[in-house]
């Protein structure tokens, strides 16, 4: 029997990975009279008093006059801080980002970006933005925004001058490991669409794009699979879902779409800090692909909700998984209103694939390693995962990455220059080895499907 999803209420301060992976953080406080206060041990009342004493000095001694509600934020922030960076404080201005960001659009360059060392650091460009188009990678830096140094500015403040109207224009630097000199760049703003799916037909193949797990993601992702049978007249050769460079979203979302392709089994599960706190996701009956093959597509980009699916299509042998080993953000936030204005975004439990895998550190290993060849940076540019994070959370085994980086030969199915691919009409290598490789494993997979279908008739 399947268990009940998560209720709606519910369902809806639960997040995988909210797109811009800047920590900005907060805290509550709790009076000392509450009952909260009442329920914690003699060291922790010691603790909080300490905190106390020190607002209490800095207010009534620092040299200027302070704001006590910047002074409250300032301790807020540095208490998140200390935990994993994807747990924050979303200020009104940050809450109303985050919300746009599932549910609506904004005027920007469409990069998820973080912060190291002072710099910015992009995660991932969303794909057909101005940042995809103007060729940023992921692990570039951003050193400046229209000529002014940006090194160490906060993230926010950073993020604030990247968005603005659309049609102005905007000058940025990037530094990006390998190449000696800087890049600049004169992008132009646009409304950055949110609609998280595209579809098309290649070679008779429906490629299916998910570039964000935001609202209506899934009911998408099922008008694409029913506008692809439409255009094939029924009859396509197998799907492609495109996940690359998709750095998260709603969770349910995630369940969702891997629903759309899964006829029964389990999708995900979830688990906090108390033993007994487990929730799991299970398929309920209805393939929408009807047995035909699936490719999922991931690379270093994909992240979190893009590691649900990925896994669990990849563990319930419903799809080969190909491109490169994914981001490894393998947790999941829970956004707990405050005020009207204000929310803490809170990371709340691990996520888990149907076979028992935790994708956090060591992400998701596709089953065919394909390099992107038609990036011309693709050799030397240097990885960025979760495991690259601060404060990142640590996978309960450990993971070694070098050892998971290691390529001991070189794949001689992979030796074409980008020029060389360029000649031939080949854009994207990975989605053309994709394309490729359902034509050769299309046929008897929809045998095979065909089989299955036939022996479920004779059951019932």
């Amino acid at each position: 029997m399947t268990e009940p999803r998560t209720p709606a209420a519910r369902r809806n301060r639960r997040w995988a990975l909210w797109q811009g992976a800047a920590a900005l953080s907060t805290l509550a406080l709790v009076p000392l009279a509450t009952g909260a206060m009442a329920t914690v041990d003699a060291s922790t009342q010691d603790e909080v008093q300490r905190f106390l004493d020190v607002f209490l000095e800095v207010r009534q001694n620092y040299v200027e006059p302070v704001d006590d509600g910047k002074l409250i934020e300032g301790a807020i922030g540095g208490m998140l801080a200390s935990l994993d960076p994807h747990s924050g404080y979303l200020d009104a201005r940050n809450f109303k980002q985050l919300r746009t960001q599932t549910d609506g659009e904004y005027g920007g360059l469409g990069l998820s970006v973080t912060m190291e060392d002072g710099v910015v650091k992009v995660i991932a460009p969303q794909a057909d933005t101005p940042a995809d188009r103007a060729g940023i990678k992921a692990g570039d830096y951003i050193t400046h925004l229209d000529n002014e140094l940006i090194v160490g500015l906060p993230l926010d403040e950073a993020v604030d001058k990247m968005r603005g109207a659309p049609g102005t224009t905007i000058d940025i630097r990037v530094v990006r490991e390998g190449r000696e000199k800087p890049i600049e760049l004169k992008l132009t703003r646009e409304i950055i669409d949110l609609k998280p799916v595209k579809w098309e037909v290649k070679d008779g193949v429906g490629v299916i794009t998910v570039n964000s797990f935001s609202t209506d993601a899934t009911a998408d992702v099922r008008a694409g699979i029913l506008a692809v049978q439409k255009s094939l007249g029924g009859k396509p050769r197998g799907y492609i879902l495109d996940m690359r460079s998709n750095p998260g979203g709603l969770l349910d979302e995630a369940v969702g779409i891997s629903d759309l392709f899964l006829d029964r089994g389990e999708i995900v599960s979830q688990r906090g800090r108390r033993k007994g706190d487990i929730e799991r996701y299970f398929a309920e009956p209805g393939d929408m692909a009807k047995g035909l093959p699936v490719i999922v597509l991931i690379d270093a980009g994909s992240a979190s909700a893009s590691e649900i699916v990925a896994g669990a299509l990849q563990d319930q042998r419903r799809a080969v998984v190909l491109g490169e080993r994914s981001f490894g953000k393998g947790s999941v936030q829970t956004v707990l209103t405050l005020t009207d204005t204000t929310a803490l975004r809170l990371t709340t439990a691990r996520y888990y694939t149907p076979s028992g895998r935790s994708v956090q550190e060591g992400g998701i290993d596709p089953d065919i390693r394909v390099p992107q060849l038609t990036d011309p940076d693709y050799a030397t540019r240097p990885r960025f995962r979760e495991s690259d994070l601060r404060r990142h959370l640590v996978n309960e085994k450990r993971v070694d990455n070098s050892i998971l980086e290691k390529d001991e030969k070189p794949d001689p199915r992979f030796t074409a220059t980008p020029e060389e691919l360029k000649a031939k009409g080949i854009e994207d290598f990975q989605l053309h080895y994709a394309l490729e490789m359902i034509g050769r494993i299309g046929p008897a997979q929809a045998r095979m499907a065909e089989a299955r279908g036939a022996a479920g008739a004779r059951r019932n």
